[in-house]
């Protein structure tokens, strides 16, 4: 009895997996965050001096009064849809929020947020017994893609509840990976970012830092960093951290020259991304402070990836920024894959960067 229940408590999941089990599953494809800035909130408030938002719905959660302004970002959203047009027979066409890969859209399960609650869905794709030989090794393109909802008529799809505009997110349930420390679910771009700001909150609370510190919740980032340009307006940092899922090289047909990373191998930090350069100082001090608290740091350099750490940069006249990264395998798609101890790593090392951002350091890393 002693062996069976001593089995059953290591079995049972932590609170940080209970967070990173509800981020995931939780649908909030962009735009339409509510349910994710919902679980946000409720983790975020009790550890924050204050909480406001910007116009988006980004939440803007402060810890502290006086010192640098330092802002700490993840975004809430993750790749999805919109229901574009309902059709005579019933099948519904879908306009995609995101940066999706056409052959990642068929065969799929998707959850449409209809007005009389979650509708399921799945992506249709041909039947191989009536496809041309020669069409058999193509992809289709996403202007094939439709949704069956099992309805018959446009109006059965109205009586669901289901108008154009409504939005469409995957349906992936999240999952323990065979009892290993690797986690499988959606959108880990970016709620893996978003566990870690809850995480880092969390130490932070009453600890002794030598900042204000605005932890930053964005929305829309997938579509275009909007959340993070409005939100950065409101918090003027001086420093800018971008907390995101990293692209990693050990999977089948990836190459070393398209990302650096491994599951597996603890947090990363780009080095240089299509749509932000890191401040060269800030590079060094998040070596020195992986260094000290011995922390093994990647590092990655991505053709084709865009993160909030471009806003926040360009505001309040240029603010030194980085991104540091959790290492995610398999981005973009219903169905990623994080390492629980990548995670733990990350967190450790962002909390330790937080405790060196004194007024000295951030005078430091902002001249030249």
């Amino acid at each position: 009895m002693l062996t069976l229940l001593a089995a059953l408590l290591l079995a049972a999941p932590d609170d940080t997996q209970v967070l990173l089990q509800q981020l995931a599953d939780a649908h909030g494809p962009s735009g339409f965050e509510e349910p994710v800035r919902k679980i946000m909130v409720e983790r975020m408030k009790p550890l924050s001096d204050k909480l406001s938002y910007d116009g988006l719905g980004s939440v803007i959660a402060v810890q502290g009064s006086a010192g640098p302004r330092v802002m700490v970002d993840a975004h809430m959203d993750e790749l999805g849809g919109m229901v574009r047009r309902v059709t005579p027979e019933g099948w519904l066409t879908m306009q995609m929020l995101g940066g999706w890969l056409d052959q990642a859209l068929f065969d799929q399960r998707w959850t449409i947020l209809g007005s009389k609650g979650p509708v399921r869905a799945i992506t249709g794709i041909r039947d191989i017994h009536i496809v041309p030989t020669e069409e058999r090794a193509k992809s289709y393109p996403r202007e094939a893609v439709f949704l069956d909802v099992g309805a018959k008529s446009a109006a059965e799809v109205a009586a669901l509840g289901i108008p154009p505009g409504d939005p469409v997110a995957p349906d992936a349930p999240f999952a323990v990976m065979n009892n290993t420390q690797n986690y499988l679910g959606k959108a880990w771009d970016d709620r893996v970012g978003c566990a870690v700001l809850v995480e880092a909150m969390k130490r932070l609370q009453g600890a002794r830092h030598p900042n204000q510190l605005f932890f930053v919740a964005t929305v829309q980032e997938e579509i275009g960093l909007r959340g993070a340009h409005t939100s950065s307006d409101l918090v003027k940092p001086e420093i800018g951290i971008a907390i995101e899922g990293g692209v990693v090289k050990d999977a089948p047909g990836n190459h070393p020259e398209e990302a650096q990373e491994v599951l597996g191998g603890g947090p990363a930090m780009f080095l240089y991304d299509s749509s932000a350069l890191p401040n060269r100082k800030l590079v060094e001090l998040v070596r020195q402070v992986a260094l000290e608290k011995k922390i093994p740091l990647q590092g990655d350099l991505v053709q084709g990836y865009g993160d909030d750490s471009a806003e926040m940069q360009k505001s309040n006249g240029g603010a030194p920024t980085i991104n540091i990264v959790v290492p995610v395998r398999f981005t973009h798609s219903h169905n990623g894959i994080i390492n629980r101890r990548d995670f733990d790593q990350t967190v450790d090392l962002v909390v330790a960067l937080l405790q060196r951002l004194d007024a000295a350091a951030v005078a430091e890393l902002r001249s030249f």
